[in-house]
């Protein structure tokens, strides 16, 4: 694909999303549910007029993982209130670790028994696909409490479980992924809890490095927008250490390389300089956010709904009774143990502000 075709399928991206938020505001529908329909729309009207947009299954992955991901961790986790995720940090990766592996446990075997054809859909399958939607993605509902002044410690749960369930939904879909790819040798559970503590782990630490390194070069700096320029090399240097050169959580990385950083600068940042930095994370964020929904919807095909409405039906059904087993077992269990515990409204908000991408 030429420079020119990509270019102009961004420019088309850009503009359906700047059309889309008015019109998901006026039809009461979420943006995210808008501009995947969008895409799906744009899309179809393409493949018709014969044009190939050069989006495809084959390279969603790439282009989400390596361009886009990183942006959108970056700017959630540097923008969210460090202080009460770390007084809420219990709650936030119990829920982020063992209630993302309940949930896709869970779905998976709902999924297995739901689909009952053990020939087309191995449990190696189901497995796959309950790491894939598991994962949390509440920025719709999380924007939602904050126009209604709701608690900022529900927020904070929400986005703080979000962050780190990302990162565990990734390096678990990994480490199926492999299992898949070697069903012919033994697995041993010991291993894959090791390997999959090490890129957990070993993610986290290239983070807090990079961003210790990156946050004292800014401090030295001085400079806002040489530091704005800093963050956003930051974002993608993190990720692709972690991933290419140590083979561990780039998710993990960015997260933890932005947190530092929103930490070490938020003491020097003040008046318009944070609010620079503030709103060119704010539009990375918003544009990576819906580029992602969008070309999600372009490589939905008719063909997908046709032969697999009932999959979807059970998918849906599985991972809500899943979410809610999770939540509920999770933060009742952790509120023995608090003298504040989370109370049922606030459990229930999560399970249904537990919204998948």
């Amino acid at each position: 694909m030429s420079i020119v075709h990509v270019v102009a399928v961004l420019v088309v991206l850009l503009l359906l999303a700047f059309i889309t938020e008015p019109v998901a505001r006026w039809l009461r529908m979420p943006y995210a549910s808008m501009l995947v329909i969008a895409g799906f729309v744009a899309s179809e009207l393409a493949v018709f007029s014969g044009i190939d947009t050069g989006i495809h299954a084959g390279n969603f992955h790439d282009l989400v993982f390596y361009v886009f991901i990183p942006l959108l961790v970056f700017e959630s986790a540097y923008k969210i209130n460090t202080r009460l995720l770390l007084v809420n940090f219990i709650p936030v990766i119990t829920l982020a670790i063992v209630g993302m592996l309940v949930t896709a446990s869970l779905t998976a075997l709902g999924l297995y028994y739901g689909i009952a054809h053990p020939a087309g859909f191995p449990f190696i399958a189901a497995l796959l696909t309950g790491a894939i939607v598991a994962a949390t993605d509440p920025v719709a509902v999380v924007a939602r409490l904050r126009e209604t002044g709701a608690p900022e410690k529900l927020g904070v749960l929400l986005e703080g479980e979000s962050l780190f369930n990302d990162a565990t939904a990734i390096v678990l879909f990994g480490l199926f992924l492999s299992m898949a790819l070697s069903l012919d040798s033994a697995v041993s559970i010991p291993a894959v809890v090791i390997e999959f503590l090490k890129i957990f782990i070993g993610g986290m630490v290239t983070g807090l490095v990079t961003g210790l390194l990156a946050g004292v070069i800014a401090k030295l700096v001085n400079d806002n927008m040489m530091n704005s320029i800093l963050t956003l090399a930051v974002a993608y240097g993190a990720y692709l250490l972690a991933e290419e050169i140590f083979g561990v959580s780039g998710v993990m990385s960015t997260l933890a390389a932005a947190m530092v950083m929103s930490s070490l600068l938020a003491k020097d940042a003040a008046g318009d300089n944070a609010a620079d930095n503030d709103q060119l994370w704010n539009v990375m964020g918003h544009v990576a956010n819906a580029m992602v929904f969008l070309i999600m919807g372009v490589t939905i095909t008719l063909g997908m709904f046709e032969e697999r409405w009932l999959a979807m039906l059970i998918a849906i059904g599985a991972v809500l009774i899943a979410r809610a087993i999770s939540i509920y077992g999770c933060l009742s269990f952790i509120g023995l143990f608090q003298s504040k515990p989370i109370d049922l409204r606030c459990q229930a908000m999560m399970v249904w502000g537990g919204l998948r991408g």
